[in-house]
């Protein structure tokens, strides 16, 4: 064999070989599913940055996000979130074998800040790591997101009405601008989140609710994944009235107009969610990816409270009924 037919040969070779290993390698990565994360902020980053929500100290930490998955052969993206912003895209999750640790970047989304960078390795099958957001080192931990799989469908119990007149049902915050009139809970301007005394793990909600022109709230689902309230103007998409925030949009628009009352049918088991919005279902028994941004908190695997959204704008209730799974 000559010199060129060998080299032709090796160059060759090289070529099958190379992304078969990559795509062996890459695609075997442990990194590769959801993480709950939980991020640690001193009580001065959180005023450095703005951050109050929920009433959350900073020894509770704040809850994250984050999804791996593979593109490709060989290259890993993913999804993050936080508590500044939705569920955005990563480009690449990039590893170095050398220091054994990951890193990405993603660029800022609601907040005027510079991009943001996680740094992180991955050991006995839990993330530590950090990111640096606007100047702040914020540390975090992950564990595995739960399935939150379902063997047997659920038992529904009696049904619980959250709307008493002395708002008993629910943890009421110091800012707190909701108030019971004629049977009806009003926010009339923005102020602290309601939260349930009660938490829950599968259930149906069953809910009235009108907003004013241009008026922004929301349902969290065991406090940790955001219905959308919002006046959307026509709109379908992650982050309008009608879907999971961030996630999930609904089929179709199906909200009436500012000032009128609207209803929601919402059937939460497992990660799965259906949700009814005018009579019109727009969402179909969708797998929720993981919490949304403000969330409570990242414990997946628990059962949470229901939180509305107080802290963004004007919104009414007159129905307000949740009927528990008991098995």
């Amino acid at each position: 064999m000559n010199k060129l037919k060998f080299t032709l040969l090796l160059v060759f070779t090289l070529a099958v070989l190379i992304p078969t290993q990559a795509q062996r390698v890459e695609s075997d990565s442990p990194l590769i599913g959801k993480w709950d994360l939980t991020i640690t902020m001193t009580e001065d980053q959180i005023e450095n940055l703005g951050l109050f929500r929920h009433g959350l100290m900073a020894s509770d930490g704040f809850p994250g996000w984050l999804q791996v998955k593979l593109s490709g052969f060989s290259t890993l993206v993913g999804y993050y979130v936080g508590y500044e912003g939705s569920a955005r895209p990563i480009a690449e999750v990039h590893y170095d074998a050398d220091k054994e640790k990951y890193h990405f970047t993603i660029p800022p989304q609601w907040m005027d800040i510079d991009d943001i960078y996680f740094e992180f390795e991955l050991k006995d099958d839990k993330l530590s790591g950090y990111k640096v957001l606007n100047g702040n080192k914020l540390q975090f931990t992950g564990v595995r997101a739960p399935s939150l799989k379902r063997e047997k469908p659920p038992v529904w119990g009696n049904p619980i009405n959250l709307l008493t007149d002395n708002m008993d049902r629910w943890i009421i915050p110091e800012n707190n601008k909701f108030e019971m009139i004629d049977g009806v809970m009003v926010n009339k301007e923005k102020g602290g989140n309601l939260k349930t005394n009660q938490t829950f793990d599968d259930f149906k909600l069953s809910v009235e609710f009108r907003y004013p022109e241009g008026s922004n709230s929301g349902i969290y689902l065991r406090g940790r994944y955001e219905l959308q309230i919002e006046d959307s103007d026509g709109r379908a998409d992650e982050v309008s009235i009608g879907g999971i925030y961030g996630f999930i949009a609904p089929s179709v628009n199906a909200a009436k107009a500012p000032g009128e009352w609207q209803t929601y049918e919402i059937t939460l088991v497992g990660r799965h969610v259906t949700i009814v919005h005018n009579g019109i279902e727009v969402v179909a028994n969708r797998p929720i990816p993981g919490i949304t941004g403000g969330s409570l908190d990242s414990n997946e695997g628990e059962p949470g409270p229901i939180i509305i959204q107080g802290d963004h704008g004007p919104v009414d209730f007159r129905k307000f009924v949740i009927t528990p799974a008991v098995n």
